[in-house]
């Protein structure tokens, strides 16, 4: 049964930050035609002006902001740079070509002429902070200016994807994608859209290897979910899916290692990342659930005992400062898991639900689920 989709995201959201960045342009122009200097104005992107919206449960920037003027000789420089990222992505949605920010970085790196001794931007990192300006001055992804970023990510089970790519239409069935799934691409908003889930819900498995075990278990299909592995760290195509099918109403289940990693990756998918803090919710699911591997799993199942690994000094230092975090100690669950971590100085991870047996990691799962079993 094909479930009512309620929304497939912001649409033609390319044109939308075309049409940004004219008006930002037509903006400086009204500016040097009253006989002032063009400015810009951007939020600013320090660690000071992130917050924690309790009400929305993601981490976001504050209000505090930046006036970049050209009539500056400290700012000047950075404000060409900015019209230039401006006026190059504008040509690539144009063009309807897409480059990574490292092609952008090569097509601006000469614009001032081959033949003066002065580039425009000496190294990439100048140019992909000027990008992130954009994005959270202007409210756009970067995806929508036609810049990709690195495929990382997989997803099986009942879901019907409608790509339009390249001037063509291409059906992708997540059912029939054998032992390899669907890679996630870097844009999932522009020229795709969901034309069928008929999942349950959304499972996250951190690693690849432990995503294969449950693939050839058929996990996805025995138990009617998404079966999702962002082989680590989440890339943006991949926490852009995951909040897309949270506004689809799928509820989001986490599988993590109880480590460091672990804990970093599920966190930065739930609140988001301070390094993506400007993209707000668009990049961040708050309704997600850990399920594990939890510290108290270590009681529940003997055979954990025996396959616990001593934390390592990261491990330690990672759970105290999420107890620091008030997002994370407002929760007493995580509380408790994080102290016994700190106390009994262990660590799991979740290839050790194999020990048992194989096929074992999908019996954990069901039943952490069906007995909502999982931390917030």
């Amino acid at each position: 049964m094909m479930k009512k989709q309620k929304n497939n995201g912001v649409p033609m959201s390319e044109e939308n930050a075309k049409k940004k960045l004219e008006d930002l342009g037509k903006h400086m122009v009204a500016e040097v035609n009253k006989g002032e200097g063009p400015t810009f104005e951007t939020v600013l992107r320090t660690k000071s002006n992130i917050i924690y919206d309790e009400g929305v449960g993601c981490l976001r920037t504050g209000d505090k902001k930046e006036l970049r003027k050209f009539l500056s000789v400290s700012q000047a420089r950075t404000f060409m740079q900015t019209v230039a990222i401006g006026a190059k992505t504008k040509k690539f949605v144009n063009e309807g070509l897409h480059t990574s920010i490292r092609g952008l970085y090569y097509q601006l790196k000469f614009s001032l002429g081959e033949n003066l001794d002065e580039d425009l931007f000496t190294e990439q990192s100048e140019s992909n902070a000027l990008v992130e300006d954009l994005e959270v001055a202007l409210g756009i992804k970067r995806e929508d200016l036609h810049l990709t970023t690195d495929r990382k990510g997989v997803v099986a089970g009942a879901m019907t994807i409608e790509d339009t790519f390249g001037g063509e239409k291409t059906t992708i069935d997540c059912r029939k994608q054998g032992r390899s799934g669907w890679m996630i691409p870097s844009d999932v908003d522009n020229g795709m859209k969901f034309r069928d889930i008929e999942a349950d819900y959304v499972l996250v498995c951190e690693k690849d290897a432990l995503w294969q075990r449950l693939n050839e278990d058929k996990f996805w299909k025995k138990e009617n979910c998404l079966l999702v592995t962002p082989k680590g760290q989440a890339s943006r195509g991949t926490r852009r899916l995951l909040r897309k099918l949270a506004d689809e109403g799928l509820p989001i289940y986490c599988f993590m290692d109880c480590d460091a990693w672990g804990w970093y990756i599920y966190w930065t998918i739930k609140t988001g990342s301070m390094n993506l803090a400007y993209l707000g919710r668009d990049f961040a699911v708050p309704e997600s659930r850990f399920l594990g591997v939890t510290m108290t799993d270590i009681t529940e199942f003997d055979f954990l005992d025996k396959l616990t690994i001593k934390a390592k000094d990261v491990d330690i230092k990672r759970a105290e400062e999420m107890l620091s975090y008030p997002w994370i100690n407002m929760h007493k669950p995580w509380v408790d898991n994080l102290k016994l971590v700190l106390s009994t100085k262990k660590k799991i991870e979740q290839d050790a639900l194999q020990g048992q047996r194989l096929t074992f990691v999908g019996e954990y799962l069901k039943d952490k689920i069906d007995k909502k079993k999982w931390l917030p």
